[in-house]
């Protein structure tokens, strides 16, 4: 039997993370992934390849639309799409590549191959060849999640699937009908609409992207329908099938949509199926999440888990930074995660990002707040970028001026995000923010103009 002193199950954001950061803590360390490639769903069929194509499809986008307003004139544009795809493989490869070199640096030993617990303290790889044993005094569960199923929604892995199959089409589809409006349909909608799909969403709620700023996502909506994406909100998709080379959507009071290719994008689901959870005394809750406490601690002595698998929003940095706070708990007694300041973002042109509280959240908690807001149009740098769609807003405590929540929707959003959460992390007051000198001309000085404009005094407005 091995031994060692940290055995992690999963080498997605949450495992691999958490391996790292207890080999530099001088523990001994093994990770245990089944699959070939290192960097889990994030970075074999997630974050990283929809990223890929999604500033490859933008570029096609920008060659055929947006140049000419920068008096730059091309020819006709086309594009290869198995050159795009081999690009994007590229980059997924390059990068998990560099995991193992992460490990063989730090000394971490990679078992292939499916873990499951045995009992407390005791883990099971079985896959090529005889089941090996692992002993360690701490395991660390992380192994993810998966694309959500619907009932009546045939997925076939070619013309009917799920995230994974819409980043390898061979062909753009003609018609592509969407079910779900919310960042992963939204991304990989955006994808196949600039090289040339019909794209149609198909969501249950009556409005995209739930769980960010409803005003903003009302905004965002209606920019995408200027794209030529299309919504039908409030719709309830009770079948999905093939019908030789078509798809058709039944959806409940409508008449039935017919297209080439479906993407079924309503969320994800924690993968605990064949963990070896019983053999410990673990329930998983209702939706199949494991329970555990603030130091990240299931039921079972010396058992943890990070990431999708426990409750919270399923973002590949929070899954990061709960392994590394769980590793630094064992070892050195603490590690913390502050769960209210967690960015969140969604690739689509233009990006939208959130950290904290929404309008909605704090009007229903009964939180006092003023909120500020700044647009890009009036923002020099956007204006040379020829982007101008969105804007800034800032929420803070009415009474302390306490930043509470910042929701941006327009050019890198996601880059711009940051700011915000380090000021949040650090408590900041939207003064802090409004005082704090930001280079000139930058996208940032929309972050102080929405300071500004919370306290009341804006100076481009």
């Amino acid at each position: 039997m091995e031994h060692h002193d940290l055995v992690v199950i999963g080498a997605g954001p949450g495992g691999y993370v958490a391996a790292l950061r207890a080999a530099q803590l001088g523990l001994s360390v093994a990770c245990v992934e089944r699959e070939p490639a290192l960097g889990g769903t994030c970075l074999r069929i997630g974050c990283i390849p929809s990223k890929a194509l999604l500033e490859s499809s933008e570029l096609y986008a920008a060659a055929r639309k947006d140049l000419k307003k920068h008096g730059i004139r091309t020819g006709r544009v086309s594009f290869d799409l198995g050159r795009m795809m081999a690009r994007k493989e590229r980059v997924v490869d390059t990068l998990t590549r560099g995991v193992a070199g992460l490990f063989r640096k730090h000394g971490v030993t990679r078992y292939a191959g499916h873990g499951r617990l045995a009992e407390p303290g005791r883990v099971v790889v079985t896959g090529e060849g005889e089941p090996r044993e692992i002993e360690a005094r701490h395991i660390l569960l992380a192994p993810g999640s998966r694309s959500a199923e619907l009932p009546g929604v045939e997925l076939d892995g070619d013309r009917i699937g799920t995230s994974t199959e819409a980043l390898s089409w061979p062909e753009v589809p003609g018609r592509l009908v969407v079910i779900g409006a919310g960042a992963i349909g939204l991304e990989l909608g955006s994808v196949w609409s600039r090289l040339g799909a019909k794209v149609t969403f198909v969501e249950y709620l009556d409005r995209i992207l739930p769980g960010m700023d409803g005003a903003l996502a009302e905004e965002a909506r209606k920019l995408f329908e200027k794209q030529g994406l299309t919504f039908l909100l409030g719709a309830r998709v009770t079948a999905a099938r093939r019908e030789g080379e078509e798809c058709v959507v039944a959806c409940e009071g409508r008449e039935p949509l017919r297209c080439d290719r479906v993407l079924l994008a309503v969320g994800r689901r924690p993968v605990t199926e064949g963990l070896g959870l019983e053999a410990v005394g673990i329930e998983p809750d209702a939706a199949g999440r494991i329970p555990v406490n603030e130091r990240f601690e299931t039921s079972a002595p010396g058992v943890y888990a990070v990431g999708d698998v426990i409750a919270g929003p399923m973002l590949a940095h929070r899954a990061s930074e709960e392994g590394i706070a769980c590793v630094e708990r064992i070892v050195t007694g603490y590690g913390h995660v502050n769960r209210e300041v967690i960015p969140a973002i969604v690739y689509t042109r233009p990006e939208l990002a959130a950290v904290g509280r929404t309008e909605e959240d704090l009007r229903e908690a009964g939180i006092p707040f003023r909120a500020g807001s700044f647009p890009f149009r009036a923002n020099g740098r956007a204006r040379a970028l020829e982007s101008t769609e969105g804007r800034v807003k800032i929420l803070a405590h009415a009474e302390t001026d306490r930043v509470l929540g910042v929701h941006i929707l327009g050019p890198r959003a996601g880059d711009l995000i940051a700011e915000a959460a380090a000021a949040m992390e650090f408590g900041a007051s939207s003064e802090d923010i409004a005082r704090t000198c930001h280079a000139h001309p930058t996208l940032s000085e929309a972050v102080r103009e929405a300071a500004l404009d919370a306290l009341g005094r804006p100076l481009h407005l």
